[in-house]
């Protein structure tokens, strides 16, 4: 590991131990959480499966995605817990999960980062491509 490496790692604790874990974390919402670098942990801890929805405010295909994500945290309320996290404002969290396109959606299952899906498409292929962690 080079000297860069390292310097970044212990920079990204650094930052991390300054944020605290949020304890407003909703019961399985039916529409999709805000979540930020604060309380990103929290929520990931909390559910069995989520779905992380990393956008931002210019990005044309997140709003693409935007009414697709909606309607699939009111349609698998209960199995899947979605949040979006504005990546612009949460840039910690995006350097810790590398997120270098957006839309990205991280899949989370049991707190752990188990897939990134990366791109806008259609409501059909996201259900196909979540539905192996169902």
């Amino acid at each position: 590991m080079d000297e860069l490496e390292i310097l970044r790692r212990k920079k990204l604790e650094e930052l991390q131990q300054k944020f605290s874990k949020g304890d407003n974390v909703p019961e399985y919402p039916d529409k999709p959480i805000h979540v930020t670098d604060k309380d990103l942990d929290a929520v990931v801890s909390k559910y069995n499966l989520v779905v992380v929805d990393c956008w931002a405010e210019w990005c044309a295909p997140c709003r693409m995605i935007a009414p697709a994500i909606e309607e699939m945290a009111k349609e698998m309320k209960g199995k899947v817990v979605f949040a979006k996290l504005n990546v612009d404002e949460n840039q910690l969290t995006a350097m810790k999960y590398q997120i270098m396109s957006i839309p990205t959606l991280m899949v989370f299952k049991n707190g752990k980062l188990v897939d990134k899906i990366i791109g806008a498409m259609p409501k059909p292929m996201l259900k196909a491509k979540l539905s192996p962690y169902l």
